[in-house]
């Protein structure tokens, strides 16, 4: 089987030849590793800096070269999740630098500090900023809204990169999709507007699909568009111990997005694969109705896993995921190896799994782990 043709088996809950294996992504550390030399690839903090000092172009030509080469070298990988990585700021890109302050500190024109952390390799504000000034009302959100074609200079990277990816590979693309959680004002105030003006919510989430149609509408579909097979929206519903609404808020102001959104992905022919973080059981079912033909990012702290995707949607939902990535950053080889043994014991049967880190290979995973994890993979994928 090609690696295309694995995957789209799992997906139908078939058993492929081998259990296929994803990326969500793969920071800069864990990539540079691998290319012998360092790389804008996921380098959050590296490309900041370089959008803040002009240097756009230098980043796109640094991931035209590195980004084909780390797939060669990582050939064991059948899912590539290419939107990710490929799909740049627009030419000209240059948001205005902030004054730094000290080392790894800056402070905006507003007076909001920005930090750099190594833990996450990102320059972050230090307070998390909610907007509790503004009002919202149903009128901020048309139900006809206008709407400008994108700005074709987005997709230099991915123009320059998919002739040259690994032959068939499974690859998921770019399409303009409907936002799916709602949170007007930031994480806290949206909460809040979920809570005391649920009808502005809902009316943001229809205005927000009438965009994402119209924008659907001047999408070129480019010389490269048939060569991807997947699209993944991405919004984490859950925390660590449950979902951030109730089943009931989201059946009303976000599910109809989510069906919205796999619709859309489905009339063009590719599957639909959603991102999300934390405990998603209390709205599982809900996103089985959504349409999602894959879940991923499965946190194993949040009570999520391969097995109980495949068992609680009645194998219409596959899982991705399975190792955890805090074993991968700092936990130990074997750590890492009963993961994968695990996974391929309690989900393996039947189809419906892909195999991948828990989110992604993140900033401080250990090369050790890493290789472990492909190792042990490599030992167990068979059927």
């Amino acid at each position: 089987m090609t690696s295309r043709e694995r995957v789209k088996a799992a997906l139908r809950f078939e058993e492929p030849d081998k259990v296929p294996l994803a990326t969500y992504a793969i920071d800069a550390d864990i990539a540079s590793k691998v290319l012998d030399r360092e790389t804008y690839i996921r380098n959050k903090a590296g490309q900041t800096i370089a959008f803040w000092e002009g240097r756009r172009d230098e980043v796109v030509e640094s991931l035209k070269v590195d980004i084909p080469e780390l797939y060669a070298k990582l050939d064991i990988y059948d899912l590539i999740h290419l939107r990710k990585i490929a799909i740049v700021p627009p030419k000209g890109h240059h948001p205005p630098a902030p004054k730094q302050i000290a080392d790894g500190v800056w402070e905006t024109a507003s007076g909001q500090a920005l930090k750099y952390s190594p833990i996450t390799n990102e320059i972050a504000a230090v307070s998390h900023k909610t907007n509790w000034d503004s009002v919202y009302t149903v009128e901020q959100f048309p139900l006809d809204p206008e709407v400008e074609p994108e700005d074709e200079s987005i997709y230099e990277v991915w123009d320059a990169v998919i002739d040259r990816m690994p032959p068939d590979r499974y690859i998921v693309g770019h399409y303009p999709m409907a936002q799916e959680q709602i949170l007007l004002g930031g994480y806290e105030r949206g909460l809040v507007e979920v809570a005391l003006n649920p009808e502005v919510v809902e009316r943001a989430g229809a205005s927000y699909r009438a965009r994402a149609a119209k924008q659907q509408q001047l999408w070129k579909k480019r010389p490269t568009a048939s060569t991807f097979d997947g699209v993944m929206s991405e919004s984490d519903f859950g925390h660590t111990t449950g979902s951030f609404v109730s089943p009931k808020a989201f059946r009303r102001l976000f599910l109809e997005s989510v069906k919205f959104n796999a619709e859309a992905i489905h009339a063009n022919g590719w599957d639909f694969i959603q991102h999300s973080c934390g405990d998603n059981r209390p709205i599982f079912d809900q996103l089985v109705e959504g349409g999602i033909d894959c879940l991923q990012s499965l946190q194993p702290q949040a009570g999520m896993s391969p097995a109980m995707v495949k068992e609680r949607s009645g194998n219409r939902m596959a899982a991705w995921g399975g190792v955890d990535v805090a074993n991968l950053v700092a936990g130990t080889m074997e750590d890492v190896r009963r993961d994968v043994r695990e996974t391929m014991e309690t989900a393996k049967a039947g189809g419906g799994l892909i195999l991948g880190a828990s989110h992604s290979i993140a900033w401080g995973t250990k090369y050790d782990n890493f290789m472990a994890m492909l190792d042990e993979f490599e030992k167990t994928r068979d059927y």
